[in-house]
This record gives structure tokens, sequence and C-alpha cells, in this order.
């Protein structure tokens, strides 16, 4: 029940924030104001040198409890290879998983510790092969090199398929990515660039507050 609660999560808050940074202690801050914009859904990538200091340490701060809001956020690790780096995610805090590629034995892991995963897929067969492997979600990456009919298109013979564009997601575009029915989207760069140009982390917040207006405004 617990990783079913999560999935309904997820899908309800949308946006999911995919950070990478030069050192853990950034992403804590990109994080921080991520969250402080209303984008609830933290993705550290396992690129981040010490990754795994900032999933603990956002893991210890914010709960996937509802129960209070000041403290409200889920926390996933992103960027994962291979069963081994998503087991010490999870023994991180982490509370969700994603992969760039579609790696069977990181599905079986997640699945046997009842953590939803995601793994990046591209065509129509992995999408089915990550279907009967008991994923959930899928992630279409690089979301750039599509246009938000490709979803339209991936529905007509796999309409039970739940799709999360990531990569190349904007504000320009995301209402369309909705409108074509992803189940979320995951907005990387676009949320980080200016404020690592400035070192003006607020900037995170102000895009990440767009971000959750102009969902909630494609949702209706």
């Amino acid at each position: 029940m617990k990783k079913i609660k999560l999935l309904q999560q997820l899908t309800n808050e949308g946006v999911v924030a995919v950070l990478r940074g030069e050192t853990p202690e950034e992403v804590v801050e990109m994080a921080e104001q991520a969250i402080a914009g209303g984008i609830k859904v933290i993705e550290v990538t396992m690129t981040v040198p010490f990754a795994l200091q900032a999933i603990e340490k956002l893991a210890k701060k914010y709960t996937s409890s509802t129960q209070d809001p000041s403290k409200y956020a889920i926390i996933g690790v992103g960027t994962v290879l291979d069963p081994e780096t998503a087991r010490v995610g999870i023994l991180s805090g982490a509370k969700f998983v994603v992969g760039p590629a579609l790696n069977p034995d990181t599905i079986t892991l997640c699945n046997r510790y009842r953590v939803p995963v995601m793994p990046g897929v591209m065509t129509i067969q992995e999408i089915q092969r990550a279907l009967e492997l008991g994923v959930d979600i899928v992630k279409l990456f690089p979301g750039n090199l599509y246009s938000p009919s490709t979803i339209k298109a991936i529905k007509g013979p796999l309409p039970q398929a739940n799709v999360m564009p990531t990569g190349g997601v904007s504000l320009d575009n995301l209402a369309d990515w909705i409108k074509s029915g992803a189940v979320a989207v995951g907005i990387g760069s676009d949320l980080t660039t200016e404020a690592v140009k400035t070192g003006n982390y607020s900037l995170v917040a102000q895009k990440a507050a767009q971000y959750i207006e102009a969902y909630r405004a494609a949702k209706g």
C-alpha cells in the first residue's frame, strides 16, 4: 500500500525536479528552493559527487507523509544504472528510483522492496518490456527528441502505459505534454541554470512556482 500511495502522490504532484550540481550542498540548496516554490518531488541524480549525502540530508528533513505540510516532499534518486546503486539510494532515504535506461535487474530490486521505479525508455518495445517487468511509470527520455504527440501515439497500442517525459520539458510546452496524456513531467536544467549562473538560488523557487502554476492550469 505504501508504494501505491507514493505513486498517487507522484502523479498528483505532477512535476519532478531533476537536480544536478557540483556538490551535495549545492543540490540541497536547489532542492530546498524548489520545494519552497511548490515542487514537492525531488530527484537527486547520482552524477552529483557524494549524491548520497544530499539524499540523506533531504530525506531526514522532509517526509512523504502529508500530515505535516511544512515538511512534505518526496525525495528520490536518479541516474541509477544498476541495482547496487538503487539499493544504496534507497538505504539513504530515497522513496523512488529513476534510471536513464531500462535495466531489468534494477526493476527487480525495486519491486522486491516495493519502491516505485521509473526507467528511461525510447521505444514501444522498451515500454512493453517495462510493463511486463512490473513498472508503473516509464520515463520518456530524452524528452527533447520527441513531441508531446508521441504520448498519444504510444497510447494507441499501449493505453495502459503511464508516461513521464523528462528532458526538453519547458514552461512553453508543459501544457502540451500534460494534455497529450503525460502523468507527470521531469524538469531539469531549465529549473536551475539561471540560478547557478547568477549564484542566486532563490530563482529556483521562482521558476518552480511558475512550473507548478503552469501544471495546475494544464490540469484545469
